[in-house]
């Protein structure tokens, strides 16, 4: 199958696009995340989609941004941290070599502030980083080929341990 080398999926905040750059670097492929995909032809933040357009709308532009880079893209991809809330894209992960990164909600606080910048978070963002969580682990081990704790990790560190666990060799 064509498509990327590695794709990458997690809850925001745990590290996809710099271990994703980190892990393209060491295999000598190029990088790609479809949230910048998405702000690139949108013009705007994902922040400022949800506000003006509402989180579906931004939801059908993620969709159809991720099929994009699975059928286009041959290197490291790394995708929004809603975008396997779609059965479709569930699908289309299907046969691809998927990782999921992931991290208790101790180190998502440390790592993001849990801020109003991530529009899903914008109250209690410790609880609703919880439910998020609970709502979304099961879709991430379900597309995942390997699951890689971040926790306490650097994003080099994390990177050879995506790389050991896929067996991939640095180029």
């Amino acid at each position: 199958m064509s498509g990327p080398q590695v794709v990458l999926v997690g809850p925001m905040g745990v590290g996809k696009s710099t271990v994703g750059a980190l892990l393209a670097e060491r295999l000598g492929c190029a990088y790609r995340d479809t949230d910048d995909d998405i702000v690139t032809a949108q013009g705007r933040t994902i922040a400022d989609i949800f506000v003006d357009e509402g989180e579906a709308h931004f939801r059908a532009l993620e969709k159809a941004s991720v099929a994009t880079a699975l059928a286009d893209h041959e290197g490291v991809l790394a995708l929004g941290g809603g975008s396997i809330l779609d059965a479709d894209t569930r699908a289309l992960l299907t046969g691809h070599t998927v990782v999921y990164l992931s991290m208790d909600v101790e180190e998502a606080a440390k790592r993001t502030g849990l801020n109003a910048a991530r529009p899903l978070l914008a109250v209690n963002p410790r609880k609703q980083w919880r439910e998020l969580m609970e709502a979304r682990r099961h879709l991430y081990t379900e597309v995942a080929r390997v699951v890689v704790a971040t926790d306490g990790r650097t994003p080099e560190e994390v990177a050879e341990a995506v790389l050991d666990a896929l067996e991939l060799k640095q180029a």
